[in-house]
């Protein structure tokens, strides 16, 4: 059941899906749902599905939510800001034992959803997995790679990897700037969130830490990426999934085990002014749209939620990362990339793909319930699934 179906994100799901999965030999069945039914309905018709089933709910109404669950083996979730309209969802798949992903990269929401529905998750063999779009599958995915790599040919893991965002190109739609703005906004009724978004193991099991302190924040030069780096905004959420990954597979990177993300900018005197602008304009614009008085200003500048790049915008769009595992003196370099937008053609393509693991391949995982990652859900037999359907995911040296 794909919830959100109306959304832009979720219109581009609804295509892909159609267009690659709904018929041959395949065996999936698809529902939209929405809480319009004439729009859900109309969005049946444009993909060229107009016989699809189409079901109808409200984010804030428990029981057709569970109406929804009931039905579905796996649910992909594209309704945000999901701290708003996501967490009624998630317990009724949790209650239900139903598999759920999402597109979310609000590390609060992800805390609030494991410390309520984790020991219920367990029980019921619900698996729900946030973050799987770009972010945070090509850091998450990219790490698990690298590492299995690294051990492959030393024998042992790497006690570091390195991310690099080295190229991104593409547009933000209006459901993700209003998820940001929804952040700030909830820092002002409830100050208690900055402990969590400042904290680097935020999204940890309760005690389980290791060496990493705080995200990058102005312009560096990196010996062991030969570039320079500034602040990378999406890894305020992929350092913490990636950490999270590692202690749900019980550390078998190490106690001492660091991960980090930057965005890379290049080399020489080029590479440090572009790493001085983008960290300067990074600061710049959470500060506008954190200052009551500027706020406005920017927001009429902006998407509204539903609106996002056309069709010829996403298709220039494309996205490179470098990951580097690294450790006694051996290191492994891997890239993850797409020649789609990262934020939505190619975001469209990980959330298909996990959300088509779990319901074609659910038994093969063998992975428990719970509130889990992309690499802990589905590990290996994802990035297959990615591999195949265009992006890149390899080793190269």
């Amino acid at each position: 059941v794909l919830w959100g179906a109306t959304g832009f994100t979720g219109q581009l799901v609804a295509d892909y899906l159609a267009r690659n999965y709904l018929h041959g030999s395949t065996g999936l069945r698809l529902a939209l749902a929405g809480r319009n039914e004439e729009k859900v309905r109309a969005v049946a018709a444009e993909i060229g599905e107009p016989e699809l089933p189409i079901l109808v709910g409200d984010s804030f109404d428990a029981g057709s939510l569970d109406a929804l669950a009931s039905r579905a083996e796996v649910i992909i979730s594209t309704v945000g800001p999901y701290a708003k309209y996501g967490a009624e969802l998630v317990a009724a798949c949790v209650r239900h034992g139903t598999d759920y992903c999402d597109l979310t990269g609000e590390t609060p929401f992800v805390r609030a959803m494991i410390d309520a529905h984790e020991e219920e998750a367990q029980r019921t063999g619900a698996r729900i997995v946030h973050c799987c779009g770009y972010d945070s599958i090509p850091s998450d995915l990219g790490t698990l790679m690298v590492q299995e790599a690294f051990k492959e040919r030393h024998g042992k893991y790497a006690s570091e990897v390195k991310m690099a965002a080295v190229e991104m190109r593409g547009a933000f739609s209006g459901g993700t700037i209003a998820s940001m703005l929804n952040i700030f906004d909830e820092l002002k009724s409830n100050p208690g969130l900055r402990k969590v978004l400042g904290n680097p193991y935020a999204l940890n099991p309760k005690g389980v830490r290791g060496p990493d302190k705080g995200d990058q924040n102005g312009a560096r030069h990196d010996a062991d990426l030969g570039m320079w780096t500034a602040p990378f905004v999406m890894a305020a959420i992929n350092t913490r999934v990636v950490r999270r990954s590692h202690a749900l597979m019980g550390l078998p990177w190490g106690e001492d085990f660091r991960y980090s993300e930057v965005m890379g900018t290049g080399k020489g005197a080029k590479g440090f002014s572009r790493a001085v602008s983008v960290a300067g304009g990074l600061v710049a614009f959470m500060a506008s749209i954190a200052i009551p008085f500027t706020r406005p200003f920017v927001e009429k500048k902006l998407p509204s939620p539903g609106e996002g790049p056309d069709a010829e915008a996403r298709a220039k769009g494309r996205f490179k990362t470098l990951l580097l595992a690294l450790g006694d003196g051996n290191t492994v370099r891997g890239v993850v990339s797409d020649n789609r937008d990262p934020g939505y053609g190619s975001t469209a393509v990980m959330l298909s793909e996990a959300a088509l693991c779990l319901a074609l391949q659910g038994a093969e995982l063998d992975t428990p319930g719970g509130i889990l990652t992309p690499a802990t859900a589905m590990g290996t037999r994802l990035i297959e699934r990615l591999r195949k359907a265009g992006l890149t995911l390899e080793i190269e040296s």
